[in-house]
């Protein structure tokens, strides 16, 4: 299911901070400067603070230490576009659509408290119903009455009922309710919040992965999404998290949020690399709007400034 378009520059706007530390960082250590080992190790120390992962940090201080064994020298705007080639190629096969196409299509959405997954439901919702969807939400984050209540703002804001049993229900029963829901309605999608965090002693995984098979027992082939939200600003601590859930759930895809609250944005790269899951979305602001597909040709622009 493709309907984000022309989001280019919400996402260009969203990594500004990594972009500007990188430009930074590159015309500082590369002005005029020869590729000695001094220079290598600062660059390296820039890219492994931007979050971009060791491997690929490696990969591109090996390919400047080759320019360095040539005796030549490299100005910063090569030095970015060269890295950009490299983050390309670690992207490779990163993205890909949502897979909402059947009808009802239910997608659940999971991710620590904290990280946003609540309002990605609710911007998902409404993103959705502007391109001319019916959509339902699902209240499954029932141990925080707070959650409740921000969805089913979201739910009026995006025209979009909202199926909630209230604080303290069994978010299994409140999944199984919104699946019969949106069978009856005709809905053509179902975006399930769930719980993030719980107040008793049950395992949250253990919680999560019940409300998954309840989906599946309701709705054969459902959910056909599986969604973690993370939020980038978490860098490495994210992917642990990543795999957990992976794990526990074995997810469809990654939707990163917090893109414009950090310098660190290189954290996709090796959660791609290291999960092998794709990025379907990230979040580039506040706005109901601002969700965009992934794309690895614009977010590496954007976030090397080339």
């Amino acid at each position: 299911m493709k309907f984000f378009t022309g989001l280019k520059d919400r996402v260009r706007e969203s990594l500004s901070k990594t972009r500007e530390s990188f430009q930074d960082g590159f015309t500082r250590i590369l002005s005029g400067r020869e590729l000695g080992p001094a220079t290598l190790e600062e660059l390296e120390e820039l890219l492994l603070q931007a979050d971009l992962g060791v491997e690929t940090t490696e990969r591109f201080v090996d390919a400047m230490r080759d320019e360095a064994r040539r005796g030549r020298l490299t100005d910063d705007g090569e030095a970015r576009r060269t890295l950009a080639s490299h983050l390309l190629e670690a992207l490779k096969g990163a993205s890909a659509p949502l897979d909402l196409d059947a009808r009802p299509a239910v997608a659940l959405v999971v991710g620590v408290n904290g990280s946003g997954k609540t309002t990605v439901c609710g911007k998902l919702a409404w993103r959705l119903r502007e391109a001319g969807h019916s959509v339902l939400l699902a209240a499954g984050d029932t141990f925080r009455a707070a959650a409740i209540e921000q969805l089913e703002r979201w739910g009026e804001r995006a025209g979009s009922p909202v199926i909630t049993q209230g604080p303290g229900a069994d978010p299994s029963a409140v999944a199984f309710d919104a699946v019969k829901a949106a069978q009856a309605r005709r809905s053509d999608i179902l975006l399930v919040d769930t719980a993030g965090r719980l107040h008793t002693k049950s395992n949250l995984m253990a919680e999560l992965s019940k409300v998954k098979r309840v989906v599946g027992r309701q709705l054969p082939g459902a959910p056909h999404e599986t969604l973690l939200v993370l939020d980038a600003t978490t860098g490495q601590n994210g992917i642990a998290q990543a795999r957990l859930f992976h794990e526990a759930l074995a997810l469809t895809g990654l939707i990163l949020t917090k893109l414009d609250g950090t310098a660190k944005g290189g954290i996709v790269v090796p959660i791609y690399r290291e999960l092998g899951l794709p990025i379907k979305l990230v979040a580039t602001g506040e706005r109901a709007e601002d969700l965009a597909a992934f794309d690895p040709e614009a977010f590496v622009a954007a976030l090397v400034g080339v």
